[in-house]
């Protein structure tokens, strides 16, 4: 009959057995790979972190600089957003407001809609530009069939603003209905198709404020649409990520150095017997 006290010893010598070396290499080796892959992630960051600045201080050298000519047709093949979003640029033409579209849009005045109207350039090439914000109970006042007559008249108007890319597929689990004139992103080729517009910019404007600062109390009602809400911000947390990847990789090292350190132990206790 065995004692339960000797049973019990007997099983605690069983667990604190050495891992065997095919166990330590297989624990080696993971934990190589593990280091290997959450330093390369962090360091992957740090230099998405270098371009995310890069980014940021190209930008805001765009919108600060003077305004420069919209690109012609002959350069809208070249115009990308890593070289051209946000560039200060200026143009002149005629507003066909019978092809205005309102596309939903949240902004810090509440939400509403972006007033979409194509502009007509003297040489037939065709901007649209985004006028401004107006709110959800203004939507009526701009609809197309609204526009005057003779709207689309040769008046000639000059629009200053930040040059954005088109926003195609719609907004967040929202697509756009062209057929019923329901939008909820800017997308301009879609604009352009539905309201037959021709030789339109793959880009749109977003119409600066000239005027002081506008806030939800200063707005009058002959002030709408508000322009230059354009909201420009960057997500750059990849400094926090990358602390993160390293951390981990360093985790990893520590757990690997105290496995290594118990399998050590483990292994004198056992040659401890036979040393007596």
């Amino acid at each position: 009959m065995n004692h339960p006290t000797a049973a019990a010893h007997a099983a605690a010598v069983d667990v604190s057995q050495p891992r065997s070396s095919v166990v330590r290499v297989f624990l080696a080796i993971c934990a190589g790979l593990l280091f290997v892959g959450f330093a390369a992630l962090g360091t992957w960051q740090v230099k998405r972190l270098q371009w995310k600045l890069d980014l940021i201080q190209r930008v805001d050298q765009r919108v600060h600089a003077p305004a420069v000519a919209v690109p012609s047709a002959t350069q809208w093949a070249l115009v990308t957003a890593a070289q051209d979003e946000y560039r200060h640029v200026q143009l002149q033409g005629a507003y066909d407001y019978r092809a205005t579209s309102l596309v939903q849009a949240s902004t810090e005045l509440g939400s509403g809609f972006w007033v979409m109207t194509p502009l007509r350039q003297p040489n037939g090439e065709t901007v649209w530009i985004n006028r401004g914000y107006i709110p959800t109970s203004m939507a009526s006042q701009y609809q197309p069939e609204k526009a005057p007559v003779d709207a689309d008249d040769k008046a000639s108007v000059s629009v200053q603003g930040l040059l954005r890319m088109s926003e195609p597929n719609g907004g967040f689990l929202r697509h756009n209905e062209p057929s019923t004139q329901h939008w909820f992103s800017r997308d301009i080729q879609a604009l352009s198709e539905s309201h037959h517009v021709a030789q339109a910019a793959p880009f749109f404007v977003d119409q600066e404020r000239l005027s002081p600062a506008t806030t939800s109390s200063t707005v009058e009602p002959t002030d709408y649409p508000v322009p230059g809400l354009t909201v420009i911000a960057f997500h750059n947390n990849h400094l926090v990520y990358a602390v993160t990847w390293y951390a981990l990789a360093l985790m990893v090292i520590a757990a690997f150095v105290y496995v290594r350190r118990d399998d050590r132990r483990l292994r004198l206790q056992a040659t401890e017997p036979n040393s007596r």
